[in-house]
């Protein structure tokens, strides 16, 4: 009978993958499904904020609460993928570790961003 083989785990990032056990791959997969989701409302953040400055940029009227409400999508933009990586940690961490999975201040931060730049760009589209 051989000797039994050490298995080295070299997944990344070892933070997540040294904790607990393997959870069930559906839910690493429906947690992989939720990473890529935020990464597209990252883009649409991203791309929205870039539309608007363009737009603004060929109509000659790139003014500050233009450059304000392309930053802050540009910003959300960023915090969607900054915030969807630490997500995807955090909850295939507690995964592993069969713990319940934590909430996020990012849902509400950036409903709040969103609602606000909605308010601004309909005082600009029905005053400006």
């Amino acid at each position: 009978m051989s000797a039994p083989t050490q298995h080295h785990d070299r997944r990344w990032p070892r933070r997540v993958y040294a904790a607990g056990s393997e959870p069930d791959p559906r839910f690493t997969f429906a947690n992989e499904r939720t990473f890529l989701a935020w990464i597209r409302t990252g883009l649409g953040f991203l791309a929205a904020g870039v539309a608007i400055a363009t737009v603004a940029r060929m109509t000659d009227r790139l003014g500050l609460e233009i450059r304000l409400a392309s930053a802050v999508l540009v910003m959300c933009g960023l915090a969607c993928g900054i915030g969807a990586f630490q997500r995807w940690m955090v909850n295939e961490r507690a995964m592993r570790l069969n713990q319940p999975l934590p909430s996020s201040p990012l849902l509400l931060v950036l409903t709040a961003i969103v609602a606000g730049v909605g308010i601004v760009a309909l005082i600009i589209v029905g005053f400006g």
